[in-house]
């Protein structure tokens, strides 16, 4: 039925030579295998992200007096609307968790060696923008926690040296929390991080395309020693089929979720009363909350605080650039950068449920 519509697209876009790269591309398969998925999940949830973010700007609207009813009437009248909402926030963390589970796959892997060093740093930055996503969307609601935890977060910017004040003023709009802040994460939701973090995909895709799928060192030195023990399929279609299948899984589990625990609205933000007690941000930025909890109010003649952020935003960046770090004794990198990847996994968890668990 379809035949002639291709041939006609055929002549025009020369679809097979569209295709060709991915008849010959090929993917290592090895017992391991299966974490190459999650790159894939992280993606599928992006685009479910952008899917949903339209259906809800129909009806949404940036504003102090205005934000919190419009979500109140798309979970309420609109058709469907809490289902809408509730896939977005959920497929939200679903997104940060895999992409932390990648991150951290492509890390005991060591897939971040030469010649994928840049393949890592896109990787990371994207990790960091998603995160941002969740930060700038968290507010939009106007909800009473999104309000305070945006308070608290934009605070704990406004502590970096020299640049902090200014930085959260920026990101504010003003030296307070107010519709002009609300308005300003609207727009770095909705316009500035999909548009960056829709160059930084093609970017990492390109690399992920030109360089390959990595495979752990052991096992590409049995395969270099023994080329007749490698093992591969092709991307077109049996990776591809592949992903497919992890990709409705992912649709699975988000549908479950979205359906069985919907996304609260919480209680419209008043900016004149106290913070709830116990107020805490989102699980993805518990860890370094904790962390900066749990920081002496003054180190020397230091300030805490101070010293918690600049030091999470040192190891933020020598996260970035760690593939760099790799010396000419490929043991003694292998064994501190391993180590340095248990501690920074049990950290992150373990901070994270502390965090959960503290009063």
């Amino acid at each position: 039925m379809f035949a002639p519509l291709i041939r006609w697209l055929d002549e025009r876009l020369d679809l097979d030579g569209l295709i060709a790269p991915f008849k010959h591309k090929t993917v290592p398969t090895h017992r391991l295998s299966y974490w190459y998925f999650f790159g894939g999940i992280t993606l599928f949830l992006f685009i479910i992200q952008v899917l949903t973010g339209i259906l809800l700007l129909l009806y949404y609207r940036p504003g102090a007096n205005e934000a919190y009813e419009s979500v109140q009437y798309i979970v309420t009248r609109v058709q469907f609307g809490w289902l809408i909402r509730s896939i977005h926030a959920w497929a939200a963390n679903l997104m940060i968790f895999t992409a932390f589970v990648h991150m951290f796959s492509v890390l005991f892997l060591k897939a971040y060696r030469k010649p994928r060093e840049l393949t890592w740093v896109s990787g990371v930055i994207l990790l960091y923008l998603v995160m941002g996503f969740g930060f700038s969307g968290y507010l939009l609601p106007w909800n009473t926690l999104a309000f305070f935890a945006t308070k608290v977060g934009t605070e704990m910017a406004g502590q970096v040296p020299l640049i902090g004040r200014p930085m959260m003023i920026f990101l504010r709009g003003g030296p307070e929390v107010t519709g002009a802040t609300l308005t300003r994460f609207f727009g770095f939701h909705v316009a500035v991080l999909p548009g960056l973090v829709t160059v930084l995909i093609a970017v990492h895709l390109f690399f992920v395309q030109r360089q390959g799928m990595s495979v752990p060192p052991k096992l590409e030195a049995q395969w270099t020693a023994n080329p007749s023990a490698r093992r591969e399929m092709k991307f077109f279609p049996n990776f591809l089929l592949r992903e497919l299948m992890a990709w409705y899984v992912a649709m699975g589990v988000l549908g479950a979720l979205a359906a069985i625990f919907p996304w609260n609205l919480g209680v419209k933000a008043d900016p004149f009363v106290s913070a709830p007690a116990g107020i805490k941000p989102e699980w993805y930025f518990l860890f370094m909350f904790q962390t900066l909890k749990l920081i002496p109010s003054k180190v020397w003649f230091v300030d805490g605080e101070v010293l918690g952020i600049l030091g999470c935003s040192l190891a933020g960046l020598l996260w970035l650039l760690l593939p760099f770090f790799e010396s000419d004794r490929p043991e003694r990198t292998k064994t501190w950068i391993t180590g340095l990847s248990i501690f920074a996994l049990v950290y992150v968890v373990g901070m994270s449920v502390y965090g959960f668990l503290a009063q």
